[in-house]
């Protein structure tokens, strides 16, 4: 079932996705008159984090005003995002979200804001894909070999997710579905212990962000076999897509973008979404990102938010398809 389910969104999303950039922006009048605020839902040191304090610091250059990052974790990010979505509509406060914006939407049904009409979209910022690896005790050291493993034995290997309805929970189901294949899932309560216990042999599988991985594959404590989006990336250099070995149209990418409240007036968000796209435009920038596990992906606010829309309704799909809730 998931796997109509996916290729009906996916079809959607590459639709959305080709909408044409927008018309250079016209700098509207006064504007910034006074810092802004950029709030990361999440605490210092993560993607979320690095990313917004990267951009925000060429923003300040390129509007000639500072931009101030403010970490408001908790509630897995629910508390800063709530804050934006409440804040006055003026431009002066935006928030850093990522893919786990979206699948917190499509399972949590009392979020303190609307995740559709409580936001307008600024931009995006970059996407990667995950890397699936295994534990070093895994017989297996490609893809293909571990389908068919993992074939054998029903069941029998186990994956670790950072906790149940996180984008590893989701993108794993959705390869237990395209490869045909059954796995047990292990959740534990972030991706620290989740690796630590994939590098100890505790568990068999773990799909997640190249940062979280990649160091653990180039040092031999775990393999890894394959990266979810369709095409290889350079992020994750030498790693083959899982939909070429056996994971038909299997694609599952991480993403990072920039929200204000609903009713932020059209000019601001496009001189915002001008000024983050030229940002993204620089050789700094994507090398930056690159260390980072994303590429530069520039889209127009409208873009964005059809790529959001899509996201959640996918995910509520697939969390229906695969019985994933929240905790």
């Amino acid at each position: 079932m998931i796997s109509r389910l996916r290729a009906a969104a996916l079809a959607a999303i590459a639709t959305l996705l080709f909408h044409p950039g927008p018309a250079p922006a016209q700098a509207v009048a006064g504007f910034p008159s006074k810092p802004i605020l950029f709030v990361v839902t999440s605490p210092p040191g993560g993607s979320n984090d690095l990313f917004a304090r990267a951009i925000g610091k060429r923003l300040a250059e390129a509007l000639g005003k500072p931009v101030v990052v403010e970490n408001r974790p908790g509630a897995t990010g629910s508390i800063g995002e709530a804050f934006v979505a409440k804040a006055p509509p003026d431009g002066y406060t935006i928030v850093m979200i990522s893919s786990s914006f979206t699948t917190k939407a499509a399972i949590h049904a009392n979020l303190p804001y609307d995740p559709v009409t409580g936001f307008v979209p600024v931009a995006m910022i970059g996407k990667g894909p995950l890397i699936l690896a295994l534990s070093a005790s895994v017989p297996a050291n490609t893809a293909a070999e571990f389908f068919a493993l993992a074939k054998s034995a029903p069941g029998k290997l186990n994956y670790a997710t950072s906790g149940p309805g996180s984008i590893n929970h989701f993108a794993t189901e959705l390869l237990k579905d395209a490869a045909g294949i059954d796995l047990t899932h292990v959740p534990y309560k972030g991706m620290g212990p989740a690796t630590s216990d994939l590098i100890g042999g505790h568990v068999d599988v773990l799909v997640a962000s190249v940062p979280s991985l990649m160091q653990q594959v180039r040092s031999g404590k775990a393999k890894g076999i394959g990266v979810t989006t369709l095409k290889a990336s350079p992020v994750a250099p030498g790693l083959p897509p899982l939909a070429g070995a056996g994971a038909k149209g299997y694609e599952v990418e991480l993403w990072w973008g920039v929200l204000a409240p609903a009713g932020t007036p059209r000019g601001i968000v496009a001189q915002l979404n001008a000024e983050i796209n030229r940002i993204l435009a620089s050789p700094e920038t994507r090398d930056f990102l690159l260390r980072e596990g994303a590429e530069p992906a520039p889209m127009s606010p409208d873009a964005f938010g059809a790529l959001l829309r899509a996201d959640i309704e996918r995910w509520k799909k697939v969390a229906k398809a695969a019985d994933i809730r929240a905790e």
